[in-house]
């Protein structure tokens, strides 16, 4: 299996989570939460099989990006419309996501790469270094998960189901503060490189 079709097979399973996560079983609603964690896990899988046969490539670039992007706003929505999240959520990172890589694309016109568009060390750090990278989306897959078994708790009227579902709501607002920490750099320092 290529690089390009795992990540391309992220879409079917985004659509089976999230049909199990508008299922009124618990049981279907638990499955759909530990799916999520393979979701996620796929994301990294394909990067890596790029890069170990060589597949590495502009189009695998591409669909990997959107991939990530479709996935994240696609579970923002659906915790939100489940009424797990508060809308500002999804709002703000839908904001965000779509105002920033606006941003980015322009970059090549320019002669730059996205990440190029900030300056400063501190800016560097928050957008590109592997530390915040690998820490924000740890904290979304942790927030995904836990928003998916705070779900299922609930529905099938467990006792700790208002404790997951805090937990959960702490772990999605961490996630918030990561994907505005991470784009407001960008947001500052980009239009300075693109004048």
């Amino acid at each position: 299996m290529s690089a390009n079709a795992v990540t391309l097979a992220r879409l079917p399973l985004l659509g089976l989570i999230v049909s199990l996560l508008y299922r009124p079983g618990a049981g279907l609603q638990k499955i759909a939460a530990f799916l999520i964690i393979a979701l996620i896990a796929m994301d990294s899988f394909d990067g890596w099989l790029a890069r170990r046969r060589g597949e590495a490539s502009m189009l695998g670039s591409v669909l990997d990006i959107a991939m990530d992007r479709l996935v994240e706003f696609v579970l923002w929505v659906v915790f939100a419309d489940l009424d797990m999240i508060p809308i500002i959520i999804p709002l703000v990172v839908l904001s965000r996501g779509v105002v920033v890589d606006a941003m980015r694309s322009m970059a090549p016109a320019k002669g730059l790469r996205p990440f190029d568009m900030v300056h400063t060390d501190f800016s560097r750090f928050l957008v590109g270094s592997p530390w915040m990278r690998t820490s924000f989306a740890v904290v979304k897959a942790a927030a995904f998960f836990l928003l998916g078994l705070a779900l299922s708790m609930q529905t099938g009227g467990h006792a700790a189901a208002l404790t997951t579902r805090t937990i959960a709501n702490g772990t999605a607002w961490l996630a918030l503060g990561f994907c505005l920490a991470r784009g407001l750099p960008v947001l500052i320092e980009a239009p300075q490189a693109l004048r």
